[in-house]
Protein backbone atom coordinates (compact mmCIF):
# COMPACT_ATOMS: atom_id res chain seq x y z
CA UNK A 1 0.00 0.00 0.00
CA UNK A 2 1.21 3.51 -0.67
CA UNK A 3 1.45 6.39 1.71
CA UNK A 4 -1.78 7.21 3.46
CA UNK A 5 -3.12 10.67 2.73
CA UNK A 6 -4.42 12.60 5.69
CA UNK A 7 -7.73 14.32 5.02
CA UNK A 8 -9.15 16.99 7.30
CA UNK A 9 -12.90 17.40 7.21
CA UNK A 10 -13.94 20.97 7.99
CA UNK A 11 -16.56 23.39 6.80
CA UNK A 12 -15.64 26.39 4.65
CA UNK A 13 -14.05 29.36 6.38
CA UNK A 14 -16.47 32.01 7.63
CA UNK A 15 -17.40 34.78 5.22
CA UNK A 16 -15.17 37.78 5.60
CA UNK A 17 -16.72 41.06 6.64
CA UNK A 18 -13.72 42.85 5.15
CA UNK A 19 -14.43 42.20 1.50
CA UNK A 20 -13.52 44.87 -1.02
CA UNK A 21 -17.15 45.96 -1.24
CA UNK A 22 -17.68 45.97 2.54
CA UNK A 23 -14.68 48.28 2.94
CA UNK A 24 -15.95 50.58 0.16
CA UNK A 25 -19.43 50.69 1.73
CA UNK A 26 -17.98 51.58 5.15
CA UNK A 27 -15.92 54.37 3.66
CA UNK A 28 -18.92 55.77 1.76
CA UNK A 29 -21.00 55.69 4.96
CA UNK A 30 -18.31 57.73 6.71
CA UNK A 31 -18.80 60.45 4.06
CA UNK A 32 -22.60 60.42 3.84
CA UNK A 33 -23.94 62.15 0.73
CA UNK A 34 -20.56 62.56 -0.99
CA UNK A 35 -20.04 60.95 -4.40
CA UNK A 36 -16.91 58.83 -4.85
CA UNK A 37 -15.39 56.84 -7.70
CA UNK A 38 -15.61 53.25 -6.48
CA UNK A 39 -14.65 51.34 -9.63
CA UNK A 40 -13.03 51.80 -13.03
CA UNK A 41 -14.12 49.11 -15.48
CA UNK A 42 -13.32 48.00 -19.02
CA UNK A 43 -16.67 49.01 -20.54
CA UNK A 44 -19.67 51.21 -19.85
CA UNK A 45 -21.82 48.06 -19.86
CA UNK A 46 -19.82 46.59 -16.97
CA UNK A 47 -19.86 49.91 -15.12
CA UNK A 48 -23.63 50.17 -15.58
CA UNK A 49 -24.11 46.62 -14.31
CA UNK A 50 -21.96 47.32 -11.24
CA UNK A 51 -23.87 50.55 -10.51
CA UNK A 52 -27.17 48.65 -10.78
CA UNK A 53 -25.90 45.97 -8.38
CA UNK A 54 -25.07 48.67 -5.81
CA UNK A 55 -28.40 50.52 -6.23
CA UNK A 56 -30.51 47.36 -6.00
CA UNK A 57 -28.68 45.90 -3.02
CA UNK A 58 -27.75 42.81 -5.03
CA UNK A 59 -24.37 42.98 -3.31
CA UNK A 60 -24.74 42.38 0.44
CA UNK A 61 -22.37 45.23 1.31
CA UNK A 62 -24.84 47.76 -0.15
CA UNK A 63 -28.30 47.33 1.41
CA UNK A 64 -30.99 48.40 -1.06
CA UNK A 65 -32.10 52.00 -0.76
CA UNK A 66 -29.05 53.08 1.25
CA UNK A 67 -26.73 53.74 -1.67
CA UNK A 68 -27.00 55.58 -4.97
CA UNK A 69 -24.76 54.67 -7.89
CA UNK A 70 -24.29 55.78 -11.49
CA UNK A 71 -22.00 54.81 -14.35
CA UNK A 72 -20.27 57.41 -16.50
CA UNK A 73 -17.72 57.38 -19.29
CA UNK A 74 -15.19 60.14 -18.72
CA UNK A 75 -12.39 61.35 -20.98
CA UNK A 76 -9.28 62.43 -19.09
CA UNK A 77 -5.97 63.22 -20.77
CA UNK A 78 -7.20 61.60 -23.97
CA UNK A 79 -8.16 58.31 -22.26
CA UNK A 80 -11.70 57.05 -21.77
CA UNK A 81 -12.51 55.63 -18.35
CA UNK A 82 -15.74 53.88 -17.47
CA UNK A 83 -16.39 54.74 -13.84
CA UNK A 84 -18.85 53.76 -11.16
CA UNK A 85 -19.70 56.60 -8.80
CA UNK A 86 -21.54 55.84 -5.57
CA UNK A 87 -22.66 57.55 -2.40
CA UNK A 88 -24.29 56.58 0.87
CA UNK A 89 -27.70 58.14 1.42
CA UNK A 90 -28.86 56.03 4.37
CA UNK A 91 -29.61 57.32 7.81
CA UNK A 92 -27.02 59.29 9.66
CA UNK A 93 -25.17 57.32 12.29
CA UNK A 94 -26.22 57.97 15.89
CA UNK A 95 -23.98 60.50 17.61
Amino acid sequence: MGDLVSVVFAGPPPRSRNTKHALIAMELAEHRGEWAIVQRLASIARASSAAQAIRSGRLAAYPGGEFEAVARSVVEQGRVEHRVYARYIGTEPAA
